[in-house]
């Protein structure tokens, strides 16, 4: 019963964790571009503003039927259409948004722009047209094709204090503000792209002639060839050893006799290899005297095939 009870527990987390994660909660406005006068295009080849909204969560999140504004006092200004499959955002993946003013393009254009001439307030409103998923003031005086968003995807404030209280060096790379104006456009891509290889930065500062590296490598096969040398060499040392203990045992020597007969001379060695040798090799005269004799062989008529063949008849 209490086995029943924990797996009924942990399903019910489960499904409640998935519920929290599809939550349109967890959706960000990401990154916004006012003025777009020689960047993305929509799908009919024209420059509008653009807004991009970002999925934090680990599960797909629909965001149909949630609103978008650029007025607080109207939440309900423009309402995502639902039935469009890719309203439904992929975990830590974007959506487009275009601002142009022509709702009638279809589900990713909006009924309302961007004033370059003024700050300009976004927000994203749930379902109900009152809970108020994210919003952002984008400032007065946008350049033309550099965008304002979030440092990294989907952070908010407290991330970013995190990130500034465990890396001390982040503040040098990135900055303090949670908002940040990008020079290189990533609409519907992440905001941080690594056109660089830390790796490979440091190691031509380090060693640009690659003398180092081939030194650390030669020595690594040198290493790992000794390695492999001194492994085997007690490898085959023990091999011996149980060897020469089993003989032992089995001939019944000891190890102060096995050591005497193993410090014999060369010869007494010899004069045993000798012994052996006229023992098993050298003959008397006889063995080389050749003898041949004749093979008896037994014939049955009844096995021959020759009583097996007709005569032909005589005429």
């Amino acid at each position: 019963m209490k086995r029943l009870t924990g797996i009924g527990l942990l399903l019910l987390f489960c499904a409640v964790w998935t519920t929290n994660a599809q939550r349109t909660t967890s959706l960000k406005i990401n990154e916004v571009l006012v003025i777009n006068e020689d960047n993305f295009m929509d799908d009919y080849g024209k420059k509008y503003p653009w807004i991009e909204i970002y999925n934090s969560s680990p599960g797909t999140v629909n965001v149909a039927g949630c609103f978008l504004t650029n007025d607080i006092n109207q939440p309900k200004m423009y309402m995502v259409p639902k039935g469009d499959v890719l309203t439904k955002i992929s975990p830590n993946q974007h959506v487009l948004f275009w601002a142009d003013n022509k709702a009638t393009r279809g589900t990713f254009h909006l009924n309302f722009t961007l004033d370059s001439l003024k700050p300009n307030f976004i927000a994203l409103f749930d379902s109900d047209g009152r809970t108020l998923i994210d919003s952002i003031t984008v400032p007065a005086g946008q350049q033309a094709d550099i965008s304002y968003g979030l440092i990294e995807d989907g952070w908010d404030q407290k991330r970013l204090e995190e990130e500034l209280r465990l890396n001390s060096g982040y503040i040098e790379k990135k900055g303090d503000k949670l908002w940040i104006y990008f020079e290189k456009v990533t609409p519907s891509s992440n905001n941080k792209i690594l056109e660089t290889n830390e790796k490979i930065d440091n190691f031509k500062e380090n060693d640009s002639t690659g003398v180092g590296m081939t030194l650390t490598a030669m020595g690594v096969v040198f290493v790992g060839l000794l390695l492999l040398y001194l492994i085997f060499k007690l490898i085959g040392r023990i091999a011996v050893g149980l060897t020469h203990r089993r003989v032992m045992k089995t001939a019944g020597v000891t190890k102060e006799q096995a050591k005497g007969i193993s410090e014999q001379s060369g010869d007494v060695y010899a004069a045993i290899a000798m012994a052996i040798y006229e023992a098993t090799e050298l003959h008397d005269e006889e063995n080389t005297i050749l003898t041949i004799k004749n093979a008896a062989r037994h014939y049955s008529p009844w096995s021959s095939k020759i009583y097996t063949l007709r005569e032909a008849p005589k005429r």
